[in-house]
């Protein structure tokens, strides 16, 4: 696939490889660097307008997890797609990028969404003293504030989606999960013009490059009986550490997963955060609310 013909990601495309694998990552700019997590079911496409507005003045780097966006597509024999091997991927990419790409290994901001909040602050968690500030866009970092269940509305679509065989073949056959995610009012609030959701699906056109995205819903974690608890209660421990750092909460009201009961729980951890909360925005709040989100993220980088 070629990205540069992608609207709005005219991006160099840089690749890092590690156990056979190759990681794709964008590394656009100059100055103290950003780092931008996605979560699942997108990619680095993701950034792409925040890219452009900040590599003027900052080195942006966002990566795409094993199995998503440009990155090489393992099966699940060649790659464990969990958690562990999530910030074990993040771990050994900013290391190669601090050893050997000249970007400075203090003063970062650390961008999230989705998946990228527990990724990012189980990082974080190992680096402390490299990570300068927090942009938490839609995600959690921390144990459901509705404990172990899954609330009512969401019960019945998530059994079937990780449980079942009818499930997996919604997501490896049809890709339902990431076309529904890019249709309102699923995954936002107004709809993405044709190109731009085509954009999103693009890097899981074969069947056999959607096995990232189910092997995600697969792995979240609900309870200490799940693989990836012990990481998600590391997370949390992060975002305990990072209380009396700057933080933007960039938030979108509509979004069904990450709703008000999660901004809550993020306040209350980071009670000096700086909250903007967009009550027409969805959980892609970047695309539903960009205009005001994007130079929200610029004016509080440069404070």
């Amino acid at each position: 696939m070629d990205a540069s013909r992608l609207p709005g990601y005219p991006f160099a495309s840089r690749w890092f490889v590690r156990n056979g694998l190759r990681q794709h990552y964008v590394d656009e700019g100059t100055g103290a660097p950003v780092l931008m997590l996605h979560g699942n079911p997108s990619w680095s496409y993701l950034w792409r307008r925040l890219i452009t507005a900040l590599r003027g003045e900052h080195r942006c780097l966002a990566p795409d997890h094993i199995g998503m966006g440009l990155s090489d597509k393992p099966g699940e024999d060649r790659y464990a797609h969990t958690l562990a091997s999530r910030v074990a991927d993040l771990d050994a990419l900013t290391a190669h990028l601090v050893e050997h790409e000249g970007v400075p290994d203090r003063g970062w901001t650390l961008v999230m969404h989705d998946w990228g909040g527990p990724i990012g602050m189980a990082w974080a968690a190992r680096h402390p003293g490299r990570v300068a500030r927090l942009v938490v866009l839609n995600t959690a970092a921390f144990p459901s504030p509705y404990g172990e269940r899954v609330r009512p509305a969401l019960r019945l679509p998530f059994w079937l989606l990780r449980e079942t065989a009818a499930g997996e073949r919604l997501f490896l056959r049809h890709h339902a999960f990431a076309r529904l995610a890019t249709l309102p009012p699923f995954g936002l609030r107004r709809p993405l013009p044709r190109d731009v959701r085509a954009a999103f699906l693009a890097p899981g056109r074969d069947p056999g490059h959607r096995v990232a995205v189910r092997r995600f819903v697969t792995d979240i974690p609900l309870s200490p009986a799940d693989r990836a608890w012990p990481l998600l209660v590391r997370a949390a421990e992060g975002v305990r550490a990072f209380a009396d750092r700057p933080v933007l909460i960039g938030w979108g009201l509509r979004d069904p997963v990450f709703d008000r009961a999660m901004l809550r729980e993020w306040r209350r951890r980071l009670p000096h955060a700086t909250v903007r909360a967009y009550p027409d925005a969805g959980h892609y709040v970047l695309e539903d609310a960009h205009e005001r989100l994007v130079p929200e993220i610029a004016a509080f980088l440069r404070r």
